[in-house]
């Protein structure tokens, strides 16, 4: 997934050492938690840098961060070979115009509700939630329910 306008809002806290401060919905969080515990692994392709999504991830525990990726189409070839899987078998979420690309590529494109009109328009899914506010989780549940996993997960919440 991408970062900036996805996990977050989109909007961007500079400080004054040059780094970045994001805000991060809990439910995204919870959402990747329940991927990881179904066996699946995800990860961050931005086009920025930023501890705060190093922290995020690692906290996370997220397999791939690819920052400053100016090419993400490349990133993703490294993460679909780092991993093993082919691109069909991927899932992309994105909000902007250079998430088209690597949407173009995986099986699986997600816009999030307040993506440009032109990365809806590549996505196989586009969520109700926008971005930074649950569309993550919502991209997260899509896909554990159409693998018949959600039922299982929600037995460690709801006996």
């Amino acid at each position: 997934m991408d970062c900036d306008g996805v996990l977050t809002d989109g909007r961007l806290w500079l400080t004054e050492d040059y780094d970045e401060q994001k805000t991060f919905h809990a439910r995204d969080g919870q959402g990747i938690s329940l991927m990881h515990r179904a066996g699946l692994r995800t990860g961050i392709i931005s086009g920025r840098k930023s501890t705060a999504v190093e922290r995020r991830a690692h906290d996370l525990k997220m397999s791939f961060v690819h920052q400053h990726a100016k090419d993400k189409i490349k990133a993703l070839d490294e993460i679909i070979a780092a991993a093993g899987v082919s691109a069909e078998e991927c899932a992309f979420v994105g909000d902007d115009l250079a998430d088209i690309p690597p949407m173009h590529r995986v099986g699986l494109a997600v816009a999030v509700a307040d993506a440009a009109e032109e990365t809806k328009r590549a996505a196989h899914y586009v969520t109700d939630m926008k971005g930074g506010r649950g569309a993550v989780r919502e991209a997260c549940e899509l896909i554990l329910k159409s693998q018949g996993r959600w039922q299982e997960l929600m037995r460690v919440f709801i006996p």
